[in-house]
């Protein structure tokens, strides 16, 4: 009985079925976290990136 027991627990210990799932949820709360600490400089970044990505693009068309 008592080794029984002891399996059980050990196979309970070294379930992982559910871990992924909560390391997604994890991982996806600390990227919104993020951006939404650093919403205005991502977004200066990105209107920078666009503005360069339009004025190369401008100068090769002429």
């Amino acid at each position: 009985m008592m080794k029984n027991g002891l399996k059980n627990f050990k196979d309970f210990i070294l379930e992982e079925k559910g871990l992924g799932t909560v390391e997604i949820i994890l991982i996806l709360v600390v990227l919104i976290g993020l951006v939404l600490i650093f919403k205005k400089q991502l977004r200066s970044l990105v209107t920078d990136v666009f503005n360069k990505i339009t004025e190369d693009s401008n100068a090769v068309m002429s």
